[in-house]
C-alpha cells in the first residue's frame, strides 16, 4: 500500500485518491500522485513538463498562450497572450499534454509547447 502524502496546500493529512489524482477535503486541492513524488525530489527535472521557455510546469499553474492557436471545428482562435489558470498536466493523445479551461472557450487540451509559465 501507497503512504498517503499530506496535502501540498495546507498540510492537511485526511487526503485520499479518486482515479488518478489526490483529492483534500478540507481546501479542495487536486494533485496527480506522480506531480508530488516530482515536487519530493527537486532535483530531478527530466520528466516534467516544460513550457516554450523551458520552465517545468506542475499542476495548479498559471500559464499565458504564446500565440494566436486556432481551435479545429470553430472559426475563432485563442488569441495569444491569454492568461489561463489553474492547468492540469495530462498524459494526452497527440502531444497535448495541458487540460484547461479557456475564458470563453471551455475545456480544453493544449501542448505545452505553445504556452510560458506566468
Amino acid at each position: 500500500m501507497s503512504t498517503n502524502t499530506p496535502c501540498p496546500n495546507c498540510g492537511c493529512e485526511h487526503v485520499y485518491p479518486d482515479g488518478s489524482l489526490w483529492v483534500c477535503p478540507e481546501c479542495g486541492n487536486e494533485w496527480s500522485q506522480s506531480a508530488g513524488a516530482d515536487s519530493q525530489d527537486a532535483g530531478d527535472g527530466a520528466d516534467g513538463v516544460k513550457d516554450a521557455n523551458g520552465n517545468v510546469l506542475v499542476d495548479g499553474d498559471t500559464v499565458t498562450v504564446i500565440k494566436d492557436l486556432k481551435i479545429k471545428g470553430s472559426s475563432q482562435a485563442i488569441k495569444g497572450g491569454t492568461k489561463v489558470k489553474g492547468i492540469r498536466l495530462t498524459d494526452g493523445a497527440d502531444g497535448h499534454n495541458i487540460a484547461c479551461k479557456i475564458p470563453g472557450f471551455g475545456a480544453m487540451n493544449l501542448k505545452s509547447e505553445f504556452v510560458k509559465k506566468s
